[in-house]
């Protein structure tokens, strides 16, 4: 059975999960109501996509 020869340092280890992280979303902006919406999604405000209404929302 194979058994390392020496402890992996923190900074090799490190540099092995440097991949591992977290990314913000990326946002575009809604061309009706001009709110940021998650690209290729109905806008949650409006209810519109690539500008033609989708939804019926409710206006408050």
């Amino acid at each position: 059975m194979a058994v390392p020869k020496r402890r992996t340092s923190k900074s090799r280890r490190d540099k092995r999960r440097s991949h591992l992280h977290l990314t913000a979303p990326s946002l575009s902006t809604c061309p009706q109501c001009h709110e940021p919406v998650m690209p290729h999604r109905i806008c949650p405000s409006c209810g519109s996509y690539k500008g033609k209404p989708v939804l019926v929302t409710e206006e408050v």
